[in-house]
């Protein structure tokens, strides 16, 4: 089983429209273990819209919290209690493509963040990072955490529009690849976004 983990350097930074991209690249499965927030719908939801695969390949949540925060503020609004123990990787046949919460650093229980559930899973990861302003200080410092907890980076994978100086310095400062650039696509299909990935990415890098 191949295993993907896709973080980010921040929430709506575009990794659960990447991850629906990649999804559907490899025929994958696809978890999004805590889902916070559900009144705009979920990033299932959204994936299962958009990747184009089959539906028994969209998994259900461990925890789907109604507030739109922070998974440990989150629960604790909705009078949840967080088991990480649930939070096991699935079992399924072919890859798999696991989406995590808002950015690395982002708490789930007590001190436990996303990035220390990664450690547990050790399995790569692919950071998504907009080109916007203030992106190398958010990319290089998801890096850092990552790598202080010795999280395996598959690489980066850029959002929106070109800033090839941004990108360069990310990837040359932070010792990581880049692995290619996800552009805005202005009506977002299974169609247009399959077109998309294909443009910006190779699939090989991702098996």
């Amino acid at each position: 089983m191949t295993v993907i983990v896709v973080t980010g350097t921040d929430t709506d930074v575009g990794k659960t429209v990447f991850a629906a991209a990649l999804t559907g690249a490899l025929g994958a499965s696809y978890w999004k273990p805590v889902q916070a927030g559900t009144d705009d719908g979920t990033d299932r939801q959204r994936v299962a819209r958009l990747a184009g695969i089959a539906p028994d390949r969209i998994l259900p949540e461990a925890y789907s919290l109604a507030t739109p925060c922070s998974p440990h503020r989150a629960a604790a609004i909705d009078g949840v209690t967080i088991d990480l123990d649930r939070l096991v990787l699935p079992q399924v046949t072919g890859p798999i493509v696991v989406e995590g919460a808002g950015g690395v650093l982002v708490p789930i229980v007590g001190t436990t963040t996303f990035a220390d559930l990664f450690t547990r899973w050790g399995q790569p990861v692919v950071l998504v990072a907009r080109t916007a302003l203030g992106t190398i200080n958010h990319s290089l410092l998801s890096i850092e955490a990552l790598r202080a907890r010795g999280v395996p980076i598959r690489g980066v994978a850029f959002i929106g529009d070109a800033v090839p100086d941004s990108e360069d310095t990310i990837v040359r400062l932070g010792g990581v690849r880049r692995l290619g650039r996800l552009p805005f696509v202005r009506h977002l299909t299974p169609d247009t976004l399959a077109r998309a990935f294909a443009d910006g990415f190779d699939v090989e890098d991702f098996r």
